[in-house]
């Protein structure tokens, strides 16, 4: 049986748009755009989760917000189930540590990019929410 992971993403806005991160070229999922956060560890709620990947992944604090889907996907490595939260910086500029790449894109320049399937119904609805398109 495929082991079961509850992961948590940021959909993090500011001024400059939403921030998307790169997966590198190591591990599963290597090249595939994302929303940034991981996996929810024991004892933890899925925002305090959140509040300290993007602390350890991106060392900046973010607010988060009200929450936008949670969907499951089952890879070949785990079946996962992504919660992904609207949220906002509060300290610190994301640094990048464990992604490749990030950009920060306006919620129409989203769709195109080569999305890590869980994260694609976050962005569907994230473009509903935005008036994309």
């Amino acid at each position: 049986m495929k082991k079961s992971l509850d992961v948590v993403g940021a959909v993090i806005e500011s001024a400059d748009g939403i921030l998307c991160a790169k997966r590198g070229p190591a591990g599963p999922l290597a090249g595939l755009w994302e929303f940034p956060g991981g996996k929810v560890e024991s004892g933890e709620t899925a925002r305090d989760a959140l509040r300290r990947e993007i602390a350890e992944e991106l060392s900046c604090e973010i607010e988060v917000g009200d929450p936008i889907t949670t969907t499951r996907h089952e890879y070949d490595f785990a079946i996962v189930t992504l919660q992904t939260f609207w949220c906002s910086l509060t300290t610190g500029l994301p640094q990048l540590s464990e992604h490749e790449e990030m950009a920060w894109l306006r919620a129409d320049e989203l769709p195109p990019l080569e999305w890590a399937p869980a994260d694609i119904p976050a962005v569907s609805l994230i473009c509903q929410a935005r008036a994309c398109g």
